[in-house]
């Protein structure tokens, strides 16, 4: 009497959830019950067909080769609930065989000791390899066109969620509180002072629920500025195309954000948003004897513990950490707009703000030029086609390539456009400025760890040395640049002119 173990596989949780699976074994039994076939086992099997490393299936191999000659039949009832991938059902065909198991679909037998069968076999074997294969390509060409109209395809990004629009439509929305969390990020970033390691840490902090690497590949897509990538397919290039969704920032902001993590890649890592007050400075303190960076940590004297900025190599470089801060805040003052120079200050920024807006209409006059001829070329291109001088398939290339560039100019010409402020409201903001900056030794006695770190960034974006007594930079802020040496100039004048008294 002949024993068979039933193999009963479905692909979807779908199926496994309906009625294949009860009628696949309905099947198999009563064609056992027929052919006077005891049956041992029936393994159930919720996965691809595509290869055989799937967990029923290798639970029954393991048990087969424990209890061999216990069976001589593996009954399925069609073969591409066997397998779909011809090369590996040949070589797993090949297996059992060497087990004294035959493999029979019940309603596709075949007697395979017969050599025209194994052509029969193929043709089974095959065809649901190719549908595979032609359902691959249509779910990536649908993809495909999907976001080159627009939509994001797939799970969403931190910072939105997956929507169903009434008409069945699928779409992504902004989801709160993450986009705030993340728009926050993209701004620190942008900013260019801080690491995104730790402005990781600080997202989290405020509720940010996201691993490392996610973070920095989400920092990266384009997604969040409105913009949908399209990959690169056959002669078509890689592009960026307009997204249907709202954006989350700007894209000048996302751009920024690149610039920033471009040019981490090839200098430093940034430094950290937070350190204890009293090493107010680590990580914008470089060695003045190697090319390291200076930390902080306290070491314990007699009575209490002292704090230090020392280096980590052998150089043996250490200052009291008391001593430097207050060399830096001595270096700070000298940034403190001199009397007289607040309203020279105020007048240059208007009249620079006013400078920047003409050379800007002059700027976006000629981005929409370039846009009006892009376009001019799109259009010639499809009169060249109807007229049948070139083939659809030259047109398409052209109208995509000469698209992307479309696209890029909008895009940077909407940034030029964001928030234009007028010339009075430019004045009263300088004003403000010059304001906090006449004040900026109180400012910065009394702001957070975090609001000292960002303003020290912003007026010295290159590490600071500490050596004989004083803090110094090879690079400052412009505008604290300027500062500085219009106070240069008014401390010479009245040196001038006291000496002037004293004759």
């Amino acid at each position: 009497m002949q024993v068979a173990d039933l193999y009963i596989r479905v692909s979807t949780d779908e199926q496994t959830k309906g009625y294949s699976p009860r009628s696949q074994e309905a099947v198999l039994r009563d064609y056992c019950y027929a052919k006077d076939i005891e049956v041992r086992y029936v393994v159930f099997e919720d996965y691809t067909a595509k290869h055989f490393d799937r967990p029923e299936w290798k639970r029954l191999m393991a048990l087969l080769r424990r209890q061999q000659n216990q069976s001589n039949l593996l009954l399925f009832t069609k073969w591409d609930r066997f397998s779909r991938n011809a090369s590996d059902a040949y070589q797993m065909i090949g297996t059992l065989k060497k087990l004294g198991i035959e493999p029979q679909a019940i309603e596709q037998p075949l007697d395979l000791s017969v050599p025209e069968n194994k052509m029969m076999l193929a043709i089974y074997l095959t065809a649901p390899e190719i549908e595979n294969d032609r359902r691959g390509l249509n779910t990536k060409a649908g993809i495909r066109q999907a976001r080159k109209e627009g939509r994001h395809t797939g799970k969403a990004v931190r910072g939105y969620i997956n929507k169903t629009a009434e008409n069945g439509r699928k779409y992504i929305a902004i989801n709160e509180p993450d986009a705030t969390y993340m728009r926050w990020a993209f701004e620190q970033v942008g900013d260019g002072i801080y690491s995104c390691e730790s402005i990781l840490n600080r997202a989290r902090e405020k509720g940010l629920r996201i691993d490392k690497n996610t973070f920095m590949l989400n920092l990266r897509n384009p997604i969040y500025c409105g913009l949908i990538k399209v990959a690169e397919h056959n002669d078509d290039p890689e592009h960026l195309v307009r997204g249907q969704h709202e954006p989350l920032i700007s894209e000048e902001l996302f751009w920024r954000v690149q610039r920033v993590m471009n040019s981490r890649k090839r200098a430093s890592h940034g430094t950290s948003i937070a350190t204890p007050k009293e090493l107010i400075l680590r990580g914008f303190l470089k060695c003045n004897k190697c090319p390291r960076n200076l930390t902080g940590s306290a070491s314990k004297g007699n009575r209490a513990y002292t704090v230090y900025y020392h280096c980590r190599s052998g150089c043996g470089v250490r200052h009291r950490a008391l001593d430097v801060n207050a060399a830096f805040i001595y270096e700070l003052m000298q940034y403190i707009p001199r009397p007289g120079y607040p309203q020279l200050f105020v007048k240059s920024i208007v009249d620079a703000y006013n400078d920047q807006v003409a050379e800007n209409k002059r700027y976006v006059f000629q981005i929409r030029e370039k846009i009006a001829e892009s376009n001019q070329k799109i259009e010639r291109a499809r009169e060249l086609m109807l007229d049948g001088e070139i083939t659809p398939a030259e047109h398409r290339k052209v109208k995509e390539e000469v698209g992307s560039t479309v696209v890029s100019l909008e895009s940077h010409l909407r940034s030029l456009n964001v928030q234009k402020s007028t010339p009075n409201q430019v004045k009263n903001l300088a004003e403000k400025a010059v304001r906090l900056l006449c004040e900026l030794d109180k400012l910065f006695e009394i702001c957070s760890i975090e609001a000292k770190r960002l303003l020290i960034g912003t007026f010295f974006p290159e590490k600071l040395t500490f050596s004989e007594g004083r803090c110094r930079t090879l690079k400052v802020n412009r505008v604290a640049e300027l500062i500085y040496l219009k106070n240069k100039e008014l401390r010479a004048k009245k040196a001038a002119k006291n000496f002037l008294k004293s004759l």
